[in-house]
């Protein structure tokens, strides 16, 4: 049975052919019909890269919430509905609440032209500017510049590592991708800057000296290591000695540094910041699932699930199963057509026993279970092929009862797969 949303947010689909297409001009239409609530929220943190940008906003958001502060949020895909992608004050958006505010957009825009991801992001604004809170979080979508995240002008401005990715719509080099990121500088509002190659920061760096806004760089402006299972984060004006962050993998100690220096920034004092680390949980991202029906099937198997899908993910990955006890780990992989499919297998290679490839269940872009498979076996990996995760795992634990299983390849495999493990 459909809920209210699911009908309108289906006729959404309907109101521009593209599924992506990046201009700014139908959101400011939208906005204006709204009433311009872009301009109404309260204080935004705004947030670019190509990985870590969920995991930078959930521990943001741990911190300020430990410290009594109200925080919307928005973050882009959902993985099992809709609903996630929008926090109002804490707390997930209601269905009425989500229908009603649905339904205004959709009659303000009045049949005009305009992607799904631009009036479902004007709802959301529509949402955090009629509810009073402290914080408004907010994640973009693809790219910065031209993203339909990036109509405000923020209190602070947070770019994540950069990589290759969506090279279809961002450019094709690092740089180029890096130039779109930098589209959400503003002139006068920091910016922290997450660890980044050369070239992209470069890029970053001559974008906010063109238009005026101050950097925080990590290991120029602000340091973080880990000693003795502790982390360790160092700025001009602080010194903190904190636990080690609650999302898993050594990625993470670096998404840290950015974090806590937008919280230093935004003057959250050391309980904040030891919250951030402490409090934070990002589904999907190597999270080790405890319960659920394939959790019953795997038996005494481990079940974990992360949903990056592109080099740089997969290099994460690997480094954090690298630090996970010994055991041996199988991959379950589903992965999109428009994903680099070579450069993620590389990285898990050396890691993995085995990889068994699906295709991902009423997805039009998926990647034929063949062709991962495939790239899989290219890579190095034994590969096969399963009908359904269901199958996978059974495969698996048939001959590796105490396996660690890991379904990876993309939000989307992931979103499937915890609607189904319900």
């Amino acid at each position: 049975m459909s809920n209210g949303s699911d009908i309108i947010l289906e006729r959404m689909m309907a109101l521009h052919p593209k599924v992506i297409d990046l201009t700014l001009d139908r959101m400011w239409r939208l906005l204006d019909a709204l009433g311009n609530p872009q301009d109404r929220l309260p204080p935004v943190i705004h947030i670019a890269g190509t990985n870590g940008k969920g995991s930078t906003q959930a521990m943001i958001r741990a911190g300020l919430e430990a410290s009594g502060a109200k925080v919307h949020a928005y973050t882009s895909p959902h993985l099992a509905r809709f609903h996630e992608r929008i926090r109002l004050a804490g707390t997930l958006i209601t269905e009425q609440a989500l229908t009603e505010t649905l339904d205004r957009c959709y009659v303000a825009n009045d049949g005009a032209d305009i992607t799904y991801f631009e009036i479902t992001t004007c709802a959301a604004l529509l949402a955090f500017a009629e509810t009073p809170a402290d914080f408004t979080l907010l994640e973009v979508g693809l790219g910065g510049r031209l993203d339909a995240t990036n109509v405000m002008t923020p209190k602070l401005s947070i770019i994540t590592p950069v990589d290759l990715d969506h090279q279809q719509f961002l450019g094709e080099t690092l740089p180029e991708i890096a130039g779109e990121k930098a589209g959400i500088i503003k002139r006068g509002v920091p910016c922290i800057v997450g660890p980044q190659q050369d070239d992209a920061m470069d890029v970053i760096e001559r974008t906010a000296m063109r238009i005026g806004a101050p950097l925080f760089a990590y290991s120029q402006h602000f340091h973080v290591t880990e000693e003795h299972e502790r982390l360790i984060y160092q700025d001009e004006t602080s010194l903190l000695d904190l636990p080690l962050p609650s999302l898993p993998g050594p990625h993470q100690i670096q998404n840290a540094g950015a974090v806590l220096a937008a919280l230093r920034h935004l003057g959250a004092d050391e309980l904040a910041c030891e919250a951030a680390m402490t409090q934070a949980s990002w589904p999907a991202r190597m999270q080790r699932l405890t319960q659920g029906r394939f959790v019953d099937q795997a038996g005494t198997a481990e079940v974990w699930l992360d949903g990056g899908h592109n080099p740089a993910a997969a290099n994460a990955i690997a480094a954090t199963l690298a630090r996970l006890p010994d055991r041996p780990t199988h991959l379950i992989c589903g992965m999109l057509n428009t994903k680099d499919v070579a450069g993620f297998m590389k990285p898990l290679s050396g890691l993995a026993a085995s990889l068994t490839a699906c295709s991902i269940p009423g997805e039009k872009n998926t990647l034929p279970a063949e062709t991962t498979a495939a790239a899989a076996k290219d890579a190095g990996l034994p590969a096969t092929t399963a009908d359904t995760v269901e199958m996978a795992i059974d495969a698996i634990i048939a001959t590796e009862p105490n396996a660690r299983i890991l379904i990876c390849g993309s939000l989307y495999f992931a979103g499937h797969f915890m609607r189904e493990n319900q």
